[in-house]
């Protein structure tokens, strides 16, 4: 399988094709890596690889807001990482195509990027400025069924929607019938990104072999969460299609 390499951006959450991702862009190899992105030409795909860090290995702050101005600043491109810096990534990740990059005068930037394809982490190289990937791409199966489960999750999620954002308040489900997919694989990305899961269990349905394996899995999630949520006192609406921005 043929591969490439693409600079590497690790994220304490996870990206799924499809998705759009905000970030605000600070920390110097960072700012680096988005300086030789600007130099790839508007009319060509600015790409790089968002990868989700793997537990006990967290670096970068997670809360929204500038970053501690007392703390030691790391240095660079692995900084935090260690040795083998690819120890600490999980190997399955996704290409970003950075639609936006938007330099602030201060030189941090602002980037809107979309997912697009997943990869598998082959090797990381720390020698430049930031950090590098050789990655292969996974080719997305759509399995057996594909269709009926995405009609059955859609059908969970409408669901679990109703039941997260409480009987007085307008869902995504209810208010955005319209613009939900049908396509089984933008389906299960959709469903990945917006439940409510912690970092491991999104990796976990990202890194799935199939369409039809993903969706699965995901009507038993949606299943069980809104059975939990059904016993739980009414909690207020939450916004799950608009992601906060992720600080590097």
């Amino acid at each position: 399988m043929t591969t490439a390499r693409l600079p590497l951006f690790p994220l304490n959450s996870v990206l799924f094709p499809g998705l759009v991702l905000p970030l605000n862009v600070f920390e110097e190899r960072y700012r680096a890596m988005m300086r030789e992105l600007l130099k790839t030409d508007e009319s060509e795909p600015r790409r790089f690889a968002v990868v989700a860090i793997r537990d006990g290995h967290e670096v970068a702050p997670t809360a929204p807001g500038l970053p501690d101005q007392t703390a030691v600043p790391a240095r660079g491109p692995a900084a935090g990482f260690g040795a083998d810096p690819i120890q600490a990534f999980h190997t399955v990740a996704c290409v970003a195509d950075a639609a936006t990059i938007r330099e602030r005068p201060d030189g941090s930037f602002e980037v809107l990027a979309t997912g697009t394809t997943r990869i598998r982490l082959v090797s990381v190289d720390a020698s430049g400025p930031f950090l590098t990937a050789e990655v292969e791409e996974i080719p997305e199966a759509s399995g057996e069924g594909a269709g009926a489960l995405a009609e059955g999750v859609l059908r969970a999620f409408r669901s679990y929607q109703k039941r997260l954002a409480g009987a007085r308040e307008r869902s995504l489900a209810t208010s955005a019938d319209a613009d939900l997919p049908d396509e089984p694989s933008v389906v299960s990305y959709l469903v990945a990104a917006a439940a409510v899961l912690d970092v491991p269990a999104k990796q976990r349905l990202l890194e799935v072999a199939d369409t039809a394996a993903r969706l699965r899995e995901e009507l038993t999630l949606l299943r069980s969460e809104t059975a939990v949520i059904r016993h739980l006192p009414s909690l207020p609406a939450v916004e799950l299609t608009r992601a906060p921005t992720n600080p590097n």
